[in-house]
């Protein structure tokens, strides 16, 4: 068979012939001299060495680009994932997980699937070095360390792989990835903690997939599990619990759960806070408001922001010691260096006003000196708080709230009615 390939499109055809050409050429090169007649003699015919040296680089050419479909395996399928196809740098870890979500957004599940997995497998330890973490106090947090995955950044990683095998209807896969779920809730890795955001698509995830048994266990952790938010607990837990009876009682639900993402993660703003702040001296804040908890008979909608409180704690001396210290070291470095701007400004200030009057100027010297160590001094404190500032990175494209309802009564939930920019999580 000749093989006709094109590497552009990444798809080989084949054309009934009965014999490849690379084969031709490579039997020709080889015997150069033999042919057959119209009667199955053999006749040999001269061949010069630049050709015998031109077919064989023709040959090897050929059989390069029918070698090239197989060496580039594609992470995406045709239509609007192609494009996604070669983008995920996985060196590149925040970067990755952005192209993971927005594969999920574009229904590229098989994307997900095998970008997700090989990111919650590097991405999930951390890696101490004495030299880096000596270094790390003398520069901004963060500066030189691998980002490491948090707790619910894993968990809500494993949602993803999970929801993804019930999109394509792999159910016992999808299943395998909850049960590993669970094991990142509870794994005390570096960053470890569980949250409500999880463990509420957990529970669901394991009734979609017919099993309510497993699903209880996550209703029940639900109930009994301290948030960070006062104002959330009685609802939530009622909840829950309202869940665990119905499955003791064996009821059987009236319509399949349905999961809604709502909005974006808002961005994140930091101050300094001396006294009062258990995170080390930063308060942590979220630049709008999340969306508030709802709960009904038939719905629930969860906002994650007990996301921003587990980002928040990152500096918190029960949380990561190794972290709080750093800070407090890296606090008289931080004075140190806002102090360069500060000395230099005061400095072009009296000087420039000393020099004017001793050569009895006119005051334009002393004005400028003036104008310009001012700009000196009040970058002050830009200079201390871009010396002091936090490691605050986090996997931004994900909700910043989730819908669970089911479809025989989303149009009469509340929670479902009320919500704005919705994205329907499960096909």
């Amino acid at each position: 068979m000749i093989a006709i390939v094109s590497c552009r499109a990444n798809r080989m055809t084949t054309l009934d012939m009965p014999i490849s050409v690379p084969s031709l050429w490579l039997s020709l090169v080889l015997s150069p001299g033999a042919g057959a007649n119209d009667r199955g003699e053999g006749t040999r015919v001269p061949v010069d060495k630049s050709t015998t040296l031109i077919s064989l680089l023709l040959a090897g050419l050929l059989l390069l680009l029918s070698a090239c479909h197989a060496a580039r395996p594609r992470l995406a399928a045709d239509g609007p994932c192609a494009d996604l196809e070669g983008q995920i740098p996985f060196d590149l870890r925040l970067e990755t997980l952005q192209l993971v979500a927005e594969a999920f957004d574009r229904k590229c599940y098989e994307t997900v699937l095998v970008a997700g997995t090989r990111a919650r497998a590097a991405y999930r330890d951390k890696t101490f070095s004495v030299i880096t973490e000596m270094t790390n106090v003398l520069i901004p947090d963060g500066s030189l360390t691998d980002y490491v995955l948090e707790s619910y950044e894993r968990g809500y990683l494993s949602v993803l792989l999970a929801m993804s095998y019930v999109n394509l209807h792999r159910l016992e896969e999808a299943k395998v990835e909850l049960r590993l779920l669970d094991h990142e809730l509870f794994t005390p890795l570096y960053n470890y903690g569980e949250d409500p955001v999880n463990l509420l698509l957990s529970a669901v995830l394991w009734e979609l997939v017919a099993e309510p048994q497993e699903a209880r266990v996550d209703w029940l952790r639900l109930r009994d599990l301290a948030f960070p938010r006062e104002s959330m607990d009685v609802s939530v837990r009622d909840f829950a619990a309202r869940q665990v009876e119905r499955i003791d009682r064996r009821d059987a639900m009236h319509a399949p759960w349905e999961i809604y993402g709502v909005g974006k993660f808002p961005n994140l703003n930091w101050e300094l806070e001396f006294f009062g702040s258990e995170n080390g001296y930063f308060l942590v804040a979220a630049d709008e408001a999340f969306p508030l908890s709802c709960v009904s008979e038939s719905g629930i909608e969860v906002s994650t922001s007990s996301w921003l409180a587990k980002i928040a704690s990152r500096h918190a001396r029960d949380y990561h010691p190794l972290l709080n210290l750093q800070s407090w070291i890296r606090l008289p470095f931080g004075m140190t260096y806002s102090l360069v701007p500060f000395t230099a400004g005061t400095g072009l200030l009296l000087g420039g006003c000393t020099l004017d009057a001793m050569g009895r100027g006119n005051g334009s010297l002393c004005q400028l000196s003036v104008e310009l160590g001012m700009n000196l001094i009040e970058t002050t404190p830009k200079v201390l708080k871009g010396a002091l500032q936090p490691d605050l990175r986090h996997w931004k494209e994900v909700p910043a709230a989730f819908i669970v309802t089911t479809r025989a009564e989303r149009e009469h939930d509340k929670c479902f009615r009320e919500a704005g920019d919705l994205a329907h999580l499960l096909a």
